[in-house]
């Protein structure tokens, strides 16, 4: 397996990212979407998620495909950016059609972003106009670091981010991740160097440091961190696509195997203050070789999700008004 030339989700043909966000607001909204709908499904770990039409992607609901999946920041206040999505969609015809009407089918999720030091005094939402602007920016290319939903993640030490990775299997299946990366965990080893996805790590696609060489269970939380962790609300959440041709149910499976990789890289995670969630998005261009793909198909979403989510902290930007440093600011003696 090897990564694709963007190592992006966006290596999945057809697949388009757009983000939009505030930087007042500290907070954004990233989408995934392609040209023509595709299968998706959903796995929830987390214990505190917020969602918004995910029940239509259990395998047994009858809504086959869906044009858009979205990520967001602002809590409950950005479930509203899949409404600026949904009219997006509407505007250019797409949606499910119900004879005359359609219907776009517009399922997202939300992280906490609103204590990460941005201006909430706003009158009107503004995530719905977010929402919007992220799907017309959508392009074959994505941006990783402080950008769209990842503008004001944060994890137990340092800032969050949005992060991206990708894999080509032998088969010549791709697959890609595509994370808002704002655990309560910590994502660094103590000392806020070493990342916990090290060991997955391909070429220096988040430093190339290697993993820790002195972590071990007794070093796997510090007390600055707990404590860091015990005042936030949080979580990681994420699209993992592939151009196989998935249906829902084995989406889901996907979906489940994929947050291996966000245990892998946040340490802890799925905790009762977390809204973990993983997307599964499947394009179908390109027929699954043999059922017993699916396994490798799933390993491939765990590995690429653990980079995303090192990848979007390493590439976070300082902005004015921070509540975190980024990992390049705690490095920069190293």
């Amino acid at each position: 397996m090897i990564p694709g030339p963007q190592n992006a989700i966006t290596d999945v043909d057809g697949l388009k990212v757009g983000h939009a966000q505030d930087a007042a607001l500290k907070s954004g909204v990233t989408v995934l979407t392609a040209d023509a709908p595709f299968t998706a499904s959903v796995a929830v770990l987390g214990g505190a998620p917020g969602t918004r039409e995910t029940d239509l992607l259990a395998p047994d609901k009858s809504v086959a495909q869906v044009d858009t999946l979205v990520l967001s920041g602002g809590s409950a206040y950005g479930l509203e950016a899949c409404a600026g999505v949904v009219a997006g969609l509407r505007a250019a015809g797409r949606g499910y059609p119900v004879g005359p009407a359609i219907v776009p089918i517009v399922p997202g999720a939300i992280l906490f972003d609103l204590l990460a030091g941005g201006d909430h005094g706003w009158t009107d939402n503004p995530y719905p106009a977010l929402g919007r602007a992220a799907f017309e920016a959508a392009t074959h290319h994505t941006g990783i670091g402080s950008v769209g939903a990842g503008t004001g993640a944060t994890t137990a030490a340092m800032k969050g981010g949005l992060g991206t990775a990708s894999l080509t299997l032998d088969s010549g299946i791709t697959f890609g991740a595509l994370v808002a990366a704002n655990p309560m965990g910590s994502v660094t080893t103590p000392g806020d160097r070493h990342f916990w996805a090290a060991p997955f790590e391909v070429g220096d696609e988040f430093g190339g440091l290697g993993p820790d060489p002195t972590s071990g269970l007794g070093r796997a939380l510090d007390r600055r961190k707990v404590t860091a962790m015990l005042e936030h609300a949080n979580t990681t959440i994420a699209i993992v696509a592939t151009d196989a041709a998935l249906d829902k149910a084995q989406c889901q499976r996907v979906a489940i195997a994929a947050h291996d990789g966000i245990a892998r890289a946040c340490v802890p995670a799925h905790s009762p203050s977390d809204g973990d969630l993983v997307f599964a998005a499947a394009t179908g261009a390109k027929p699954l070789p043999d059922p017993s793909e699916l396994g490798l198909i799933g390993h491939a979403a765990s590995l690429c999700l653990a980079r995303a989510i090192a990848r979007g902290i390493f590439a976070a930007t300082p902005a004015a008004n921070d509540i975190l440093p980024t990992w390049s600011q705690l490095n920069a003696d190293a």
